[in-house]
Protein backbone atom coordinates (compact mmCIF):
# COMPACT_ATOMS: atom_id res chain seq x y z
CA UNK A 1 0.00 0.00 0.00
CA UNK A 2 1.57 3.32 -1.06
CA UNK A 3 2.02 6.08 1.44
CA UNK A 4 1.90 9.87 1.34
CA UNK A 5 1.87 12.60 3.97
CA UNK A 6 -1.54 13.12 5.53
CA UNK A 7 -1.41 16.84 4.69
CA UNK A 8 -0.77 15.98 1.04
CA UNK A 9 -3.75 13.65 0.96
CA UNK A 10 -5.94 16.41 2.34
CA UNK A 11 -4.61 18.92 -0.18
CA UNK A 12 -5.39 16.44 -2.92
CA UNK A 13 -9.06 17.22 -2.31
CA UNK A 14 -8.35 20.87 -3.15
CA UNK A 15 -6.67 19.75 -6.36
CA UNK A 16 -9.65 17.55 -7.17
CA UNK A 17 -12.08 20.37 -6.47
CA UNK A 18 -10.16 22.68 -8.82
CA UNK A 19 -9.96 20.01 -11.51
CA UNK A 20 -13.70 19.43 -11.36
CA UNK A 21 -14.42 23.13 -11.61
CA UNK A 22 -12.07 23.41 -14.58
CA UNK A 23 -13.70 20.40 -16.22
CA UNK A 24 -17.18 21.78 -15.66
CA UNK A 25 -16.25 25.23 -16.98
CA UNK A 26 -14.68 23.74 -20.10
CA UNK A 27 -17.72 21.56 -20.70
CA UNK A 28 -20.00 24.56 -20.25
CA UNK A 29 -17.83 26.63 -22.63
CA UNK A 30 -17.85 23.90 -25.27
CA UNK A 31 -21.58 23.17 -24.98
CA UNK A 32 -23.10 26.62 -24.74
CA UNK A 33 -26.62 26.71 -26.24
CA UNK A 34 -25.43 29.55 -28.47
CA UNK A 35 -23.16 27.12 -30.31
CA UNK A 36 -26.19 25.10 -31.45
CA UNK A 37 -28.07 28.29 -32.30
CA UNK A 38 -25.22 29.52 -34.47
CA UNK A 39 -24.96 26.14 -36.20
CA UNK A 40 -28.69 26.24 -36.95
CA UNK A 41 -28.45 29.79 -38.28
CA UNK A 42 -25.49 28.77 -40.43
CA UNK A 43 -27.60 26.01 -41.98
CA UNK A 44 -30.44 28.46 -42.57
CA UNK A 45 -28.02 30.91 -44.17
CA UNK A 46 -26.83 28.21 -46.57
CA UNK A 47 -30.41 27.57 -47.64
CA UNK A 48 -31.12 31.28 -48.02
CA UNK A 49 -27.90 31.79 -49.96
CA UNK A 50 -28.91 29.09 -52.43
CA UNK A 51 -32.37 30.62 -52.70
CA UNK A 52 -30.93 34.12 -53.21
CA UNK A 53 -28.72 32.83 -56.02
CA UNK A 54 -31.69 31.10 -57.66
CA UNK A 55 -33.90 34.19 -57.29
CA UNK A 56 -31.14 36.41 -58.64
CA UNK A 57 -30.72 34.17 -61.68
CA UNK A 58 -34.48 34.26 -62.25
CA UNK A 59 -34.47 38.07 -62.11
CA UNK A 60 -31.58 38.21 -64.59
CA UNK A 61 -33.38 35.88 -67.01
CA UNK A 62 -36.62 37.84 -66.76
CA UNK A 63 -34.82 41.13 -67.35
CA UNK A 64 -33.44 39.65 -70.55
CA UNK A 65 -36.96 38.58 -71.49
CA UNK A 66 -38.26 42.08 -70.82
CA UNK A 67 -35.49 43.58 -72.96
CA UNK A 68 -36.31 41.17 -75.80
CA UNK A 69 -40.05 41.90 -75.49
CA UNK A 70 -39.34 45.65 -75.56
CA UNK A 71 -37.12 45.21 -78.63
CA UNK A 72 -39.78 43.14 -80.38
CA UNK A 73 -42.44 45.77 -79.68
CA UNK A 74 -40.11 48.53 -80.81
CA UNK A 75 -39.27 46.70 -84.05
CA UNK A 76 -42.96 46.22 -84.92
CA UNK A 77 -43.78 49.79 -83.88
CA UNK A 78 -40.99 51.18 -86.07
CA UNK A 79 -42.21 49.10 -89.03
CA UNK A 80 -45.78 50.30 -88.45
CA UNK A 81 -44.61 53.92 -88.24
CA UNK A 82 -42.83 53.58 -91.59
CA UNK A 83 -45.89 52.01 -93.21
CA UNK A 84 -48.13 54.66 -91.72
CA UNK A 85 -45.89 57.44 -93.05
CA UNK A 86 -45.91 55.92 -96.54
CA UNK A 87 -49.66 55.48 -96.37
CA UNK A 88 -50.18 59.08 -95.29
CA UNK A 89 -47.88 60.41 -97.99
CA UNK A 90 -50.12 58.97 -100.74
CA UNK A 91 -47.13 58.66 -103.03
CA UNK A 92 -47.67 54.97 -103.75
CA UNK A 93 -50.11 53.36 -106.15
CA UNK A 94 -53.60 52.40 -105.03
CA UNK A 95 -52.57 48.74 -104.97
CA UNK A 96 -49.52 49.46 -102.85
CA UNK A 97 -51.53 51.65 -100.54
CA UNK A 98 -54.06 48.85 -100.08
CA UNK A 99 -51.25 46.42 -99.31
CA UNK A 100 -49.75 48.87 -96.85
CA UNK A 101 -53.10 49.24 -95.12
CA UNK A 102 -53.40 45.46 -94.76
CA UNK A 103 -49.85 45.16 -93.43
CA UNK A 104 -50.43 48.01 -91.02
CA UNK A 105 -53.46 46.26 -89.59
CA UNK A 106 -51.41 43.08 -89.12
CA UNK A 107 -48.61 45.05 -87.47
CA UNK A 108 -51.02 46.72 -85.10
CA UNK A 109 -52.39 43.35 -84.01
CA UNK A 110 -48.86 42.00 -83.73
CA UNK A 111 -47.84 45.02 -81.65
CA UNK A 112 -50.81 44.56 -79.36
CA UNK A 113 -49.94 40.89 -78.81
CA UNK A 114 -46.30 41.72 -78.16
CA UNK A 115 -47.26 44.45 -75.72
CA UNK A 116 -49.38 41.91 -73.85
CA UNK A 117 -46.36 39.59 -73.71
CA UNK A 118 -44.19 42.49 -72.56
CA UNK A 119 -46.64 43.38 -69.77
CA UNK A 120 -46.87 39.76 -68.63
CA UNK A 121 -43.08 39.41 -68.48
CA UNK A 122 -42.74 42.73 -66.65
CA UNK A 123 -45.27 41.56 -64.06
CA UNK A 124 -43.31 38.32 -63.58
CA UNK A 125 -40.11 40.36 -63.25
CA UNK A 126 -41.69 42.60 -60.65
CA UNK A 127 -42.80 39.56 -58.62
CA UNK A 128 -39.37 37.92 -58.96
CA UNK A 129 -37.59 41.10 -57.87
CA UNK A 130 -39.87 41.37 -54.84
CA UNK A 131 -39.14 37.75 -53.93
CA UNK A 132 -35.41 38.33 -54.40
CA UNK A 133 -35.55 41.35 -52.09
CA UNK A 134 -37.49 39.33 -49.53
CA UNK A 135 -34.80 36.64 -49.46
CA UNK A 136 -32.04 39.27 -49.26
CA UNK A 137 -33.84 40.93 -46.35
CA UNK A 138 -34.12 37.58 -44.58
CA UNK A 139 -30.37 37.04 -45.00
CA UNK A 140 -29.66 40.52 -43.64
CA UNK A 141 -31.83 39.84 -40.59
CA UNK A 142 -30.14 36.47 -40.12
CA UNK A 143 -26.69 38.04 -40.42
CA UNK A 144 -27.62 40.60 -37.79
CA UNK A 145 -28.84 37.84 -35.47
CA UNK A 146 -25.63 35.87 -36.03
CA UNK A 147 -23.54 38.90 -35.06
CA UNK A 148 -25.58 39.34 -31.90
CA UNK A 149 -25.17 35.68 -30.95
CA UNK A 150 -21.46 35.72 -31.77
CA UNK A 151 -21.03 38.70 -29.46
CA UNK A 152 -22.99 36.90 -26.74
CA UNK A 153 -20.87 33.77 -27.27
CA UNK A 154 -17.60 35.69 -27.19
CA UNK A 155 -18.51 37.49 -23.98
CA UNK A 156 -19.49 34.22 -22.29
CA UNK A 157 -16.43 32.36 -23.56
CA UNK A 158 -14.10 35.12 -22.36
CA UNK A 159 -15.73 34.97 -18.93
CA UNK A 160 -15.39 31.19 -18.77
CA UNK A 161 -11.80 31.34 -20.01
CA UNK A 162 -10.99 33.81 -17.24
CA UNK A 163 -12.69 31.50 -14.72
CA UNK A 164 -10.69 28.54 -16.02
CA UNK A 165 -7.44 30.52 -15.87
CA UNK A 166 -8.13 31.56 -12.28
CA UNK A 167 -9.04 28.01 -11.25
CA UNK A 168 -5.94 26.64 -12.97
CA UNK A 169 -3.87 29.02 -10.85
CA UNK A 170 -5.64 27.77 -7.73
CA UNK A 171 -5.04 24.19 -8.85
CA UNK A 172 -1.34 24.85 -9.41
CA UNK A 173 -1.05 26.34 -5.91
CA UNK A 174 -2.86 23.38 -4.36
CA UNK A 175 -0.67 20.86 -6.22
CA UNK A 176 2.62 22.63 -5.55
CA UNK A 177 4.94 20.45 -3.50
CA UNK A 178 2.54 17.49 -3.32
CA UNK A 179 4.05 14.03 -3.05
CA UNK A 180 4.98 13.16 -6.66
CA UNK A 181 3.87 9.53 -6.47
CA UNK A 182 0.52 10.53 -4.92
CA UNK A 183 -0.07 13.13 -7.60
CA UNK A 184 0.86 10.68 -10.37
CA UNK A 185 -1.56 8.09 -8.95
CA UNK A 186 -4.27 10.72 -8.73
CA UNK A 187 -3.77 11.75 -12.36
CA UNK A 188 -3.91 8.13 -13.52
CA UNK A 189 -7.08 7.37 -11.57
CA UNK A 190 -8.69 10.63 -12.66
CA UNK A 191 -8.05 9.76 -16.29
CA UNK A 192 -9.74 6.39 -15.82
CA UNK A 193 -12.71 7.70 -13.82
CA UNK A 194 -13.92 10.54 -15.97
CA UNK A 195 -12.23 13.24 -13.92
CA UNK A 196 -12.60 11.80 -10.39
CA UNK A 197 -9.27 10.81 -8.88
CA UNK A 198 -9.76 11.53 -5.18
CA UNK A 199 -12.75 11.89 -2.90
CA UNK A 200 -13.60 12.17 0.76
CA UNK A 201 -14.66 8.99 2.51
CA UNK A 202 -17.93 9.82 4.24
CA UNK A 203 -18.60 7.14 6.82
CA UNK A 204 -18.74 4.01 4.69
CA UNK A 205 -19.56 5.80 1.43
CA UNK A 206 -17.07 6.54 -1.33
CA UNK A 207 -17.33 10.17 -2.38
CA UNK A 208 -16.30 9.19 -5.90
CA UNK A 209 -18.76 6.48 -6.95
CA UNK A 210 -21.12 6.95 -3.95
CA UNK A 211 -21.12 3.22 -3.30
CA UNK A 212 -21.20 1.90 0.25
CA UNK A 213 -18.07 -0.02 1.13
CA UNK A 214 -18.53 -3.56 2.31
CA UNK A 215 -17.66 -4.17 6.00
CA UNK A 216 -14.35 -5.92 5.29
CA UNK A 217 -13.11 -3.10 3.05
CA UNK A 218 -14.24 -0.53 5.59
CA UNK A 219 -12.44 -2.41 8.36
CA UNK A 220 -9.23 -2.64 6.31
CA UNK A 221 -9.31 1.11 5.71
CA UNK A 222 -9.87 1.84 9.38
CA UNK A 223 -6.87 -0.33 10.30
CA UNK A 224 -4.61 1.40 7.73
CA UNK A 225 -2.19 3.97 9.05
CA UNK A 226 -3.11 7.63 8.30
CA UNK A 227 -0.26 8.01 5.81
CA UNK A 228 -1.36 4.96 3.83
CA UNK A 229 -3.10 5.85 0.59
CA UNK A 230 -6.33 3.86 0.45
CA UNK A 231 -8.62 3.41 -2.52
CA UNK A 232 -12.19 2.43 -3.20
CA UNK A 233 -12.43 -1.21 -4.26
CA UNK A 234 -15.36 -0.35 -6.55
CA UNK A 235 -14.02 2.59 -8.60
CA UNK A 236 -10.37 2.89 -7.59
CA UNK A 237 -10.75 6.46 -6.33
CA UNK A 238 -8.20 7.60 -3.75
CA UNK A 239 -10.14 7.90 -0.53
CA UNK A 240 -9.18 10.73 1.81
CA UNK A 241 -10.21 9.79 5.32
CA UNK A 242 -11.69 12.08 7.92
CA UNK A 243 -9.26 10.51 10.37
CA UNK A 244 -6.49 12.12 8.34
CA UNK A 245 -7.90 15.46 9.38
Amino acid sequence: MPTAPVADQLRLLDVQDADLRIQQARHKRDHLPVHAQLAELSAQDTVLDDEAIARGAEVTDLRREVTKAEDDVQTVRARADRDRARLESGSSSAKDLQALQGELELLERRQSNLEDVELEVMERLEAAEAEHERVKAQREDLTKRVRELEHERNVTVRSLDAEIEQTEAERAAAAEGLDAALLALYERVRGQNGGIGAALLRGSTCGGCHMTLNPSDREAIERAAPEHVVRCEECGTILVRKAAQ
